[in-house]
């Protein structure tokens, strides 16, 4: 996109915005109501907020029918969450901002509170949001107040505090497609004067909307549950104990992949007996061989301490223990062909034990609110991943060696079985099933800061807000990697064969055997140097197309060594052990033009320690091979690419317009944002490569209307437009896609500078609208939500023609509510059936093919809710 057309457009809509609210105050009735937030750590308004920040109520939540978080992002369009190959790999975004997954050694740079308590993996995060109050999601850099892992922004989650009034609760069920069904159920109240509890239960169960027809389990489907129990002491008018527990458990199969490109492979995985659905990514159906398991659990407790002294300066204590317990396996190749075990075809256990603790202190006087704070975070990883050979796969190289110009398939002498014999290993011995690569790794994280804020009232109008934080953050990595891949750890080029040379004499010697018959040398056939001279003398080049021939074959073989052995670690080279601490700072000027009106203007930095890439594609620096050699360190076919993430600091400017007017609420965020070094982790099928990115910038504008006229309409539409751009990526991980290239489609190493990065939209919009009318004694409700994305590129490592996105989704429900607590609800989820991908990746060990994930289709279903008291 053209800057200047962008910075034109932007105003416009400015513009175009502000004139609206002009206009809608002839018929003022004044039926908006303020929004309490917390993305200050203060509980204020909205609107008093001079923060980017959008709140998604309890009631809309309910009416979308948002079942966890990474359904938020059909209600807020600067958010993006995408989900991978399990039901625990989900990234989330803001602002194009973010990264994570499932590579356990990552955490996010979109920070995930719930009740003040930081998730370290957004795993921990998911779950049915039971008894909610908000969704806050504060876009752009939070580390000021929010600490090391909030360089894109923040998604905080307010739960309500247990009643100490009355007893009440509600029973929900669900029943939708899919054999879908729901239930939810809590109850909350006094246990005494100064005690209240609650008590929370969900459960859900959906078959699979992603077929597998070979006979499998359908997969894409819910299997969960989870409780949540508060307790809240108030003994006094100066002091809230509240105490929170909560468990949640998934059990399911998922996630489908689509073959997006049929590449050369799809051929060879049906000649041995396999099957796949050829370039059809929204038939919802596929091939596999077994059925894929995601467990994970995730558990803890919380214990928050808020004390007025003289209520002139409160004391806030959060402490928090969780645990989060994960297995995953996936069918890697997502063919039904057997080229991997189904034990470990991509197994990965992973167990992380999180402590936190913070301490606040908050008070204020006629002039100056102030906050100091400090924070102490403790993590243990501990993984455990695999990838290991099939009893299909020794065929499939086969028939891969003969597609490059080798034997046989599948019977001797076989391509592979003459080069067993020539490095003395048995009939069979490479691609065995059972071989392949392990990889334990641990990680001990501690990290601490302390931060400050203050608020000063410049006059009655104009409020100064300066903050800073201080961060430590130091990691603790241990990586041993165990491979019994026989074949990949041989060096083909130097490993000497039985005749006690390499390789590649030995080929050249056949060679020359057989191409220097018609010559008839007169020492012979033998590729003694007198022979050599002599054919040379006759037919020059010979010799060095011999020699060009024998390297391009051995290259060819070197393809297929798919898990090459790696590097353990710490070693004498590598320490295992980063260390990283930076200050980030807040300016804030914010002024109000009116009783209505405020505006505001602000710069900030974030930032985010060094993240350790802990999937089997975490191998050594380049810059570290010489030592690795010069130690006795270096395996066989060693790779060398990053073992972490330099930490990544992230800056904003930003422009702020915010407005209550009796039936229009209006906010306006103009924002320049770019990160440094920002840490680029790309899905690979069983890996991740995770690099910096140099830097990431964007320009954009976000919009957030509310506008309600009367009683029995409400609307809103919220947007985001963006300019985003690679300003500095110069070795990136990409895939050519020049049809006229000799690479083309092959993963290279590529300048991305001056691009746009995949995966960001220049445009995000949700619009929704909610009549209001009644029915007999009933009060009844129809709800509309429309979701727009531009087209883009998925990701980096998949060509655009392959793998786009464009976005155009209606949800809708409707509803009655009756005065005993009774309400129904009606609801439909992208009902248009819209069809689009979430990601994408090139095909394992399938070169030329490339992979997706499809979205949700279509689903519907009823909801009965009861509440009582």
């Amino acid at each position: 996109m053209n800057r200047s057309n962008f910075s034109r457009g932007i105003l416009g809509i400015i513009a175009a915005t502000l004139v609206m609210p002009v206009a809608a105050q002839n018929e003022a009735s004044g039926y908006l109501e303020e929004i309490t937030v917390t993305a200050s750590k203060r509980q204020t308004t909205l609107q008093d907020t001079p923060i980017a920040v959008s709140v998604v109520s309890a009631s809309d939540l309910q009416e979308s029918q948002v079942q966890d978080i990474k359904d938020l992002q059909f209600l807020v369009p600067s958010l993006r969450v995408t989900q991978l190959q399990s039901s625990g790999n989900t990234n989330f975004l803001i602002r194009g901002f973010g990264n994570g997954a499932n590579n356990a050694g990552i955490e996010p740079s979109v920070g995930v509170f719930i009740d003040g308590v930081y998730r370290s993996r957004t795993a921990s995060a998911l779950s049915d949001l039971p008894n909610l109050e908000r969704i806050e999601v504060l876009r752009g850099p939070q580390s000021t107040l929010f600490g090391k892992n909030a360089s894109a922004g923040v998604i905080s989650i307010v739960t309500a505090k247990p009643g100490m009034d009355e007893t009440t609760g509600s029973a929900q069920l669900t029943l939708g497609e899919f054999s879908q069904v729901s239930v939810k159920a809590d109850i909350n109240g006094p246990l005494s004067d100064t005690v209240g509890f609650s008590l929370s239960g969900s459960y859900s169960e959906r078959d699979g909307y992603y077929d597998n027809l070979a006979g499998g389990d359908a997969l894409n489907e819910l299997n969960r549950f989870g409780i949540r129990a508060q307790l809240l002491f108030a003994p006094s008018d100066s002091l809230e104990v509240r105490v929170i527990a909560d468990l949640d458990d998934f059990d399911e199969a998922c996630c489908g992949v689509a073959n997006l490109r049929n590449g050369p492979t799809g051929g060879l995985i049906q000649a041995i007996g396999g099957n796949l659905v050829p370039e059809a990514p929204f038939a919802y159906q596929g091939f596999y061989d077994f059925t894929p398991t995601n467990e994970f659990e995730t558990s803890g407790a919380s214990i928050q301490f808020d004390y007025d002294f003289n209520d002139a300066v409160t004391l806030t204590s959060i402490t928090a223990f969780r645990t989060l317990d994960r297995f995953d396996n996936a069918d890697v190749d997502f063919t039904s062909a057997r080229l991997f075990d189904p034990q470990t075809a991509n197994r990965t256990d992973t167990e992380i034990d999180t402590f936190t603790q913070e301490f606040r202190l908050a008070g204020s006087t006629d002039n100056v609110g102030w906050m100091v704070g400090a924070y102490f975070f403790d993590e243990e990883v501990d993984q455990s991943t695999g990838v290991l050979f099939g009893d299909d796969f020794r065929l499939y190289a086969d028939f891969l060696a003969v597609a490059g110009g080798g034997g046989t398939p599948g019977v001797d002498p076989s391509p592979f079985g003459d080069i067993e014999a020539l490095f003395g290993h048995a009939p069979g011995t490479f691609f065995a099933a059972g071989q392949g690569l392990v990889d334990d790794s641990t990680m001990d994280d501690q990290a601490f800061s302390i931060f400050g804020q203050v608020d000063i009232d410049l006059g009655d109008r104009v409020t100064l807000t300066l903050g800073a934080n201080y961060t430590e953050d130091e990691k603790d990595v241990t990586f041993n990697p165990t491979s019994t891949d026989v074949y990949s750890g041989i060096d083909l080029f130097n490993d000497p064969t039985v005749f006690g040379v390499p390789l590649p004499t030995v080929l050249f010697g056949q060679a020359f055997t057989a191409a220097t018959v018609p010559f008839n040398p007169p020492g012979g056939l033998a590729p003694t140097p007198a022979n050599i001279a002599f054919v040379e003398s006759v037919a020059p080049g010979t010799s060095a197309a011999i020699n060009a021939g024998v390297a391009a074959s051995i290259t060819g073989l070197q393809g297929l060594q798919f898990l090459p052995p790696n590097v353990g670690f710490p070693n004498a080279v590598e320490s295992g052990n980063t260390k990283d601490d930076d200050t980030t700072w807040s300016v804030r000027l914010a002024f109000d033009v009116s009783d209505a009106v405020s505006a505001y203007v602000s710069a900030g930095t974030g930032f985010k320690a060094s993240s350790w890439n802990l999937s089997r594609d975490s191998r050594p620096f380049p810059q570290d091979q010489a030592a690795l050699e010069a130690a006795g360190l270096n395996v066989a076919n060693a790779t060398y690419t990053t073992r972490f993430a330099r930490p990544e600091e992230a800056t904003v400017y930003e422009v702020g317009l915010k407005a209550l007017w009796d039936t229009v609420a209006l906010n306006v965020a103009i924002f320049d944002q770019e990160i440094e070094d920002f840490q680029s982790n790309i899905f690979t099928g069983t890996g991740f490569t995770l690099q910096n990115a140099g830097r990431q910038s964007t320009t954009g504008l976000e919009l957030d209307v509310r506008w309600q006229p009367s009683e029995v309409f409400e609307g809103t539409l919220a947007a985001t437009f963006m300019d985003p751009t690679f300003d500095s990526f110069p070795v990136a991980e990409s895939v050519d896609d020049d049809p006229s290239s000799p690479t083309f489609l092959e993963r290279i190493s590529a300048d991305l500078s001056g691009t746009q990065p995949p995966g960001i939209h220049e445009l995000s919009l949700t619009a929704a609208g909610r009549f209001s009318f009644d029915v007999g004694n009933a009060a009844g409700y129809l709800r509309f939500e429309y979701i727009y994305e531009d087209d883009i590129r998925v990701i980096e490592n998949t060509p655009a023609n392959i793998a786009s996105r464009e976005v155009s989704t209606i949800n809708a429900s409707a509803g009655l509510a009756w005065d005993n607590g009774l309400e129904v609800m009606l609801w439909g989820r992208n009902i248009n059936n819209d069809e689009y991908l979430l990601s994408a990746f090139p095909s394992v060990a399938q070169a030329g093919s490339f992979s997706g994930y499809p979205n949700q289709p279509r689903t519907y279903g009823l909801t009965v809710r009861k509440y009582f008291d």
